[in-house]
């Protein structure tokens, strides 16, 4: 199972060498997480992570959305229940269970990542089987009480410069002003995402909003709304955020008049919403958080067009983000338009697109991006953070939006151990990509080392200002 190490390169001889050249330059820069979803309590009390079922398979919606279209019960992988009810709670037995189906994964991104991390990690160079399961269970576990396994060293063994967090708006943060109170040198970041606070078809939006508006002391009004989230997002930047984050149905962007604005949010808090006033509170949210974005220089990241929990009976048994949510059409230019054109052409605005629709690349969302000064591309999301899904980005988006109107990798990850496996393999397709306009005469190699380095570095820590 040893990594090649000309894995993901191109397999012509002659771009592949060039590739090797190119990557050799900045395998080893630094890892920017801009955005992605680790805990900040791992780095804030750094206990050793529990054990490999815990650490591999049950909280990674890639690992265990596989294993059930296989038809294994989500319980027998130790995912929790809504309702407390019991699940399999012996790690060695869901281990077991990922090792009897680990040929499922033969061809995906998930597999290349944790071959990456146990190989880099813990120094393990052989596929995992039924028949060695139990000796590599070991061998992981007694890793993992070592001190050098905890958070913070790995922290600094993956070389990670920054990594950004995804917080609710009502996160009291506690974990990150621990980490600002410890004198640890590492910048764990938080990200104001306030979809509970936004989306009416949430069943806790209008308590979340009557917190929200309690937490600013600002009245539970059109106005005082805005203003508690204006106060948020101020204690988000007191410490240390640079972004924020929307994740919505849809792009739909609204401007409405202060009047009709605040005769919505009456409406929508009343309860409960019609699906029209839901849609429209989220697109005129969207152009509000655009707005308080050019006030407070946070860069706004927009990832719409997923379905979430599309399975009816996941949702009922196990809650939110349990591997059931489906990509669906999604169009850009119509909808975000109410939002550029208040806010399009002002570059104090950094929007981060990002889409599970990979036909808006070239028709839509790269021709955006190569006009406005406030928009950027964010790279492939979800199911397309993969290696053939950043080569159809790549090719897609470049010769329209170029490469400065991107914003280079993010990880989107809640498994920490995948970082730098994923950052590897965005730096080798990225590497391969260029190798190849430089084998084709489009660019010199010297260029293609300069985009090298943007791509795995300079593009994210300029974006996100880093």
């Amino acid at each position: 199972m040893a990594l090649h190490p000309d894995r993901l390169f191109p397999a012509d001889p002659a771009t592949r060498g060039i590739a090797r050249r190119l990557y050799g330059a900045v395998a080893g820069l630094p890892i920017l997480s801009p955005h992605g979803h680790t805990d900040p309590a791992w780095y804030a009390e750094d206990r050793p992570f529990p054990d490999p079922a815990q650490l591999f398979v049950v909280p990674d919606h890639y690992v265990f959305r596989m294993l059930y279209s296989q038809g294994v019960p989500l319980e027998a992988l130790g995912v929790p229940r809504r309702d407390g009810g019991p699940t399999e709670a012996d790690g060695r037995a869901i281990w077991r269970l990922f090792a009897a189906h680990y040929p499922l994964f033969r061809g995906t991104p998930t597999r290349l990542w944790f071959e990456h991390a146990l190989q880099a990690v813990f120094g393990i160079d052989e596929r995992l089987t039924e028949n060695n399961a139990d000796r590599l269970y070991d061998r992981i576990a007694e890793a993992l009480g070592r001190p050098e396994m905890r958070p913070r060293a790995l922290y600094d063994r993956f070389n990670i410069e920054a990594i950004a967090t995804t917080d609710a708006a009502l996160d009291d943060l506690r974990h990150h002003a621990a980490l600002r109170g410890s004198g640890w040198h590492g910048r764990v970041l938080p990200t104001y995402r306030p979809d509970a606070v936004v989306d009416p078809d949430r069943a806790t939006f209008r308590d979340g909003v009557a917190e929200l508006c309690a937490l600013a002391g600002a009245p539970v009004t059109f106005a005082g709304y805005l203003a508690a989230h204006r106060a948020r997002r101020y204690f988000f930047r007191s410490l240390g955020a640079t972004a924020t984050d929307h994740g919505h149905p849809t792009a739909r962007t609204a401007d409405l008049d202060a009047g009709s604005a605040s005769a919505l949010f009456d409406r929508v808090m009343a309860g409960p919403a019609s699906a029209g006033d839901a849609e429209l509170f989220r697109a005129q949210m969207l152009t509000e958080m655009a707005g308080m974005s050019v006030e407070d220089g946070l860069v706004m990241q927009l990832h719409p067009g997923s379905v979430r929990d599309h399975n009816p009976q996941v949702f009922a048994r196990f809650g939110l983000d349990k591997g059931a949510d489906i990509p669906q059409p999604t169009g850009y230019v119509h909808a975000l338009k109410p939002l550029l054109d208040r806010h399009g052409n002002d570059p104090r605005l950094t929007l981060v697109l990002f889409t599970l629709d990979e036909a808006q690349y070239g028709r839509e969302l790269a021709p955006l991006a190569g006009h406005y000064p406030a928009l950027r591309l964010g790279p492939p999301w979800w199911f397309f953070d993969s290696p053939e899904g950043m080569r159809r980005f790549r090719e897609a988006a470049t010769e329209t939006a170029g490469f400065g109107n991107t914003v280079g990798f993010n990880d989107d990850t809640r498994a920490y151990l995948s970082i730098p496996a994923r950052h590897d393999m965005a730096r080798r397709i990225d590497c391969g990509f260029l190798a190849r306009l430089v084998a084709e005469h489009r660019i010199d190699e010297d260029e293609a080392h300069d985009l090298a380095h943007d791509l795995a570095y300079g593009l994210a820590k300029r974006a996100y200002r880093l």
